[in-house]
């Protein structure tokens, strides 16, 4: 597993996302980016939680590990190995 997609899982489980739940994120999260031009983490934070995620606190580090995932394109389906992957780290 590339280090940034496996950076990134480890953090969004560390963060309490259940690895059925992460695509889904993922992809709410890529829709708000879309949806908001300047990025603004508190924006984008609000939109997240409005689609759901009450639990989860969008931050920098976060937010720019999704970003550099996309413009790497290893944000794809993630799999149940890959969680378990990251548990067993």
């Amino acid at each position: 597993m590339e280090l940034l997609k496996r950076t990134l899982l480890k953090r969004l489980i560390n963060k309490g996302i259940e690895g059925k739940s992460i695509t889904a994120f993922i992809r709410d999260v890529t829709n708000s980016i879309s949806d908001n031009k300047e990025n603004d983490i508190k924006r984008l934070d609000g939109k997240i939680k409005s689609l759901g995620w009450d639990n989860f606190e969008l931050d920098e580090y976060t937010f720019q590990l999704v970003i550099a995932n996309l413009e790497t394109k290893t944000i794809g389906r993630y799999h149940r190995q890959d969680y378990w992957q990251i548990l067993a780290l």
